[in-house]
């Protein structure tokens, strides 16, 4: 099969063009985009079409869903299939995603509940994947010492979100909004695994909101996007993750040795250690190796879904400690592959538990492994992929 492969710069996309070229798939490759951040959707669509107009393809394919280069597929009369691996994916609501060259595969149950409508024969659920073997390599290739720098007890890799909330760009908002606000967000904290936000955003709160928010999200194309989506996911959504992280990072640093690999400010958490970006090729695979637990607290705009975390620190034969989403409990065994918190006291309870529990912590690390080495590879995971494409 020949496939275009439009790429952006996700850290997904290495992994997917590998398995690709194992799977004997012939490979072309735009790649302007991810050293050129200042791409026009109308620049994409020009790229693409030059592309197609000089040479035949099978399909083409991204991570994330370009409206653009949906347009020009349909022009074009061939598949488009892209895989969403984050949330929340504002160019899901364009009018694009109707079109029938469309084949969208979506991480998040919750966001293929609200898109899946729009076009059902063209959309589908479909968990995230780990490159096992990449993956291992690293680890087996790198030396004790190297192991050594990265041993700790509880390490987080990832966004704090303080530094890139929307939310936070809220410009002199009244008493009553915010009182409102941080009311319903106080809520939602305490709640794991089930999103309630855009059930309690009565209408004056939302215009009240955007009235305060300097460049409100507007989408450059038609679109199916409601005030309340905008409002709940892109900005209390991303505002939750920020608030949730700094909060957890802060209650286990006063308890366990924490190390956090984050470009995110931690000076108001004076006692977790924070290493640094973590390059994902070359130290991830380490760090998730040698933390005796790997903390996942997932983004609150993830409704259901399992974030791409997970299935990296399981293919690294790392520990999961999560918090609660429904859909680790459809594809894993709460502990037996992972285990999960679903309040501030069961997470130090667990913490606790697992720091001193070595046997019973490497034995679900290595079931979780197991569990994603046979089933969530990415050659299964897109040699299936490319199936459902085109059946």
């Amino acid at each position: 099969m020949k496939i275009l492969f439009y790429r952006y710069g996700s850290i997904c996309e290495p992994d997917v063009l590998e398995a690709f070229e194992e799977l004997g798939h012939s490979v072309t490759q735009i790649t302007t985009e991810i050293t050129n951040k200042e791409l026009s959707w109308g620049d994409c669509a020009r790229l693409v079409g030059q592309a197609l107009s000089t040479y035949s393809y099978d399909c083409i394919f991204t991570i994330n869903f370009f409206p653009a280069i949906s347009e020009v597929c349909n022009i074009f009369k061939i598949i488009y299939i892209c895989w969403i691996v984050d949330s929340p994916v504002m160019e899901l609501f364009t009018k694009s995603v109707q079109n029938t060259c469309n084949r969208i595969f979506l991480f998040d149950k919750k966001q293929y509940l609200d898109i899946a409508p729009l076009n059902p024969d063209c959309v589908f659920h479909y968990p995230l994947a780990v490159n096992v073997k990449a993956k291992q390599a690293v680890i087996q290739n790198a030396p004790a010492s190297i192991h050594n720098k990265y041993k700790t007890e509880i390490s987080f890799v990832g966004s704090l979100y303080s530094e890139k909330c929307p939310y936070d760009k809220l410009s002199d908002p009244p008493d009553y909004l915010t009182g409102y606000l941080n009311g319903i967000m106080e809520s939602q904290l305490k709640i794991y695994g089930y999103y309630f936000i855009d059930e309690v955003l009565p209408d004056d709160v939302i215009q009240e909101f955007k009235a305060h928010l300097p460049n409100y999200y507007q989408s450059p194309m038609a679109d199916f996007l409601t005030d309340k989506i905008t409002v709940s996911q892109l900005y209390i959504g991303n505002k939750l993750t920020a608030l949730e992280r700094v909060r957890t990072m802060t209650l286990l640093a006063e308890h366990f040795p924490l190390d956090i690999y984050t470009g995110s400010d931690t000076s108001d958490i004076p006692k977790i250690h924070n290493r640094g970006f973590a390059k994902t090729l070359t130290e991830m695979p380490l760090i998730f190796k040698n933390s005796k637990i790997n903390l996942n607290t997932t983004s609150r705009a993830i409704r259901s879904g399992i974030p791409l975390r997970v299935f990296d620190i399981m293919g690294c034969e790392g520990f999961v400690l999560s918090n609660y989403q429904p859909e680790l409990i459809d594809l894993f065994e709460p502990g037996v592959e992972f285990d999960f918190y679903t309040s501030e006291d069961e997470l130090l309870e667990k913490a606790h538990y697992y720091l001193n529990h070595e046997k019973t912590r490497k034995e679900i690390a290595h079931n979780a492994y197991e569990k994603v080495s046979k089933e969530y590879n990415y050659l299964e995971r897109i040699q299936h992929l490319l199936h459902v494409s085109f059946s």
